[in-house]
């Protein structure tokens, strides 16, 4: 029982909480004037949350830190200018699809997706760089300023993403890994509904390490689980001390509204049964007695009394005997039992547990994936499709988005399809991969893929195809397809981010804020980010008084980007006419200032709800 505070309120511990939800990694523990611990704010990162710089000031308290973290929160926080930019030729059902494929570096992916899928994310899944020493991680330069950072973002890379091996040899071995993770954690964190969760496959290496800075970043107490997965089916008997055949699946929540659903369970039907013709269907009895439950006495249809502890309050089993739940063995002579249906038990399901050895090895799913390949090992370790089916099942529903930002070789894209033609779901997915380049000599190389993301994106296609002829009846409107975009620079000119750095004759001389090599859909879906809105919006075009004209989701947002002052009063009154949510001009599109208030006043009369904005 609690006892009454009897004072007033700790503002100071309030406080603590406000800031915990919204910076959770800048709650630490620290000793109070009587040596005990108590929660408190880590006002270092808290002034490096709300700096644009690099902010020192060491101080005791028990925390994570390695050489490297405060170069790596700046850079979860740093802005970029780049985009997202459509590649209809590599996409599958482009304009109908509601899936994404992003093709780029996954750190540039989560910051440009912060707008427009903030909050929107059920269940996010990553199989990062285990760190062995073979492997790769993310080569991130953290040791430019924010100004630096920001004008070197919008000039394109001629040489793509660095990457580097991260050998044990390395001095920063595990400090280069937790600054390529840090970040993107933090920043995966955001696009998380507020009951959303985040699965991360790991081993040994780093699993320490990744169960701190997931404290930190999400919280120690959305920590909800690290079950074992079995990798092998057999013993390696060539490592040196013991032989590794299990891997983890680290799972966090969001906030702690976040509830797992639970498994499907494997029912013998055959041993439910119907012999009164209940209307509910088959079920098995099972005991209303229980050791330690309520006691109290129930009446038998004989006339006897038995006096017994029962598994249900008193209340609860009347309820259950006015519906006729409840039967009484031997002739209405036994203790009571309770029907269990079987509808009722499918959707029950059972709560899965921490050891995970039901599901597919990763040599299992390198079979699988040869044999969508044409029998060729194209990918190495992949993750098997049962594991992630089971994954989507237990951490979304069937509308929901799943991300996966480490996509490899799509696994996760596989399983979304597959779960949703089984149970008519419509699950949509975001998979995001670097274009990190084939081995030469590898097989993937040889049969035509040069990069990882190739791989994913072939893998993606191929599986559609496959489930669809698998499964005619339930795939009829199965969306296999998706929509890739790629990480680029800016479609805007330098002198848009920084015109002082520019002369006025420099300026005269550059009629368009837009790079030349730029299109129309590349502006578009640059307006997207922008604005914010759901970058797997169906997009259509259409001509109106000549000028194209771009439809997002029918009225959502229309775009119109001609040029050289093309824009008339007449073309405006029709596109007002649809009355869209938003609009988007290009500033060379009107030929003059008045044309810009005459075109405003149009909408003002037939549609006050739009919002206009030029680019």
């Amino acid at each position: 029982m609690e006892k009454l505070k009897m004072h007033s309120s700790d503002f100071t511990e309030e406080n603590i909480k406000k800031l915990a939800e919204l910076f959770p990694n800048c709650v630490t523990e620290e000793k109070d004037d009587k040596g005990d611990i108590r929660k408190s704010i880590d006002f270092d990162l808290l002034r490096q949350e709300l700096s644009k710089n690099i902010v020192e000031g060491p101080q005791e308290r028990y925390h994570l830190n390695w050489p490297g973290k405060g170069e790596a929160l700046l850079t979860a926080n740093a802005p970029i200018a780049k985009t997202l930019r459509p590649c209809r030729e590599e996409s599958v059902d482009f304009n109908s699809t509601e899936n994404l494929f992003i093709e780029g570096d996954n750190l540039d992916a989560l910051k440009l997706l912060q707008e427009n899928y903030l909050g929107k994310i059920k269940m996010i899944y990553i199989d990062p760089p285990y760190n062995t020493g073979n492997d790769f991680v993310y080569e991130d330069d953290f040791s430019e300023s924010t100004e630096e950072f920001l004008k070197k973002s919008n000039q394109k890379d001629e040489e793509g993403n660095r990457l580097a091996t991260n050998t044990e040899s390395n001095g920063r071995f595990h400090s280069d890994w937790l600054s390529m993770m840090y970040p993107r954690l933090k920043l995966a964190r955001n696009l998380l509904k507020d009951d959303g969760v985040i699965f991360v496959s790991i081993d040994d290496n780093e699993l320490h390490n990744l169960r701190k800075i997931c404290d930190e970043i999400f919280g120690e107490e959305n920590f909800i689980a690290c079950p074992v997965r079995r990798r092998r089916k057999s013993q390696a008997n060539l490592s040196q001390n013991i032989s590794t055949i299990h891997e983890y699946v680290l799972c966090y929540s969001k906030g702690n509204k976040a509830v797992l659903k639970r498994m499907k369970i494997d029912l013998n039907e055959n041993k439910f049964k119907n012999p009164d013709n209940d209307s509910r269907g088959p079920y098995v009895t099972m005991p209303c007695t229980n050791k330690g439950g309520a006691r109290y006495k129930v009446k038998t249809p004989t006339g006897k009394y038995i006096d017994e502890e029962w598994r249900f309050k008193e209340k609860t089993y009347y309820k259950l005997l006015e519906e006729k739940r409840i039967v009484f063995p031997r002739g209405g002579e036994g203790k009571p039992r309770y029907k269990l249906f079987l509808l009722e038990k499918k959707e029950m399901g059972v709560i899965p547990n921490t050891w995970w050895d039901a599901v597919s090895s990763n040599q299992e799913a390198t079979i699988e994936l040869k044999k969508i390949f044409g029998d060729k090992v194209i990918f190495d370790n992949p993750k098997p499709v049962d594991l992630l089916k089971l994954l989507v099942e237990l951490g979304a529903g069937t509308s929901d988005i799943i991300l996966d930002f480490f996509a490899g070789s799509a696994t996760t894209a596989h399983a979304v399809m597959k779960l949703n033609a089984e149970d008519g779901g419509n699950r949509k997915f975001i998979m995001v991969q670097l274009p990190e380049p084939c081995d030469e000599k590898s097989e993937a190389y040889k049969a035509g893929h040069k990069t990882i993301a190739e791989i994913g994106k072939e893998r993606i296609r191929r599986a559609g195809k496959k489930i669809k002829e698998e499964n005619p009846l339930t795939s009829l409107n199965l969306d296999i397809g998706f929509r890739v975009l790629k990480v680029d620079s800016s479609n805007m000119q330098d002198v848009y981010y920084n015109p002082d750095d520019y002369s006025q004759d420099l300026l005269s001389q550059m009629a368009d804020n837009i790079k030349p090599d730029r299109t129309d859909e590349d502006l578009l879906f640059q307006v997207l980010l922008d604005w914010g809105v759901n970058l797997a919006l169906p997009v259509s075009k259409e001509k109106i008084e000549g000028n194209d004209v771009f439809l997002v989701s029918g009225n959502a947002l229309a775009a119109c980007f001609v040029k050289n002052g093309e824009i008339t009063e007449n073309f405006c009154h029709e596109l007002a006419k649809r009355e869209p949510l938003r609009v988007v001009f290009r500033d060379a599109g009107f030929k003059d200032d008045s044309m810009k208030i005459n075109v405003e006043q149009i909408f003002k009369l037939k549609s006050p709800h739009t919002e206009i904005k030029t680019i």
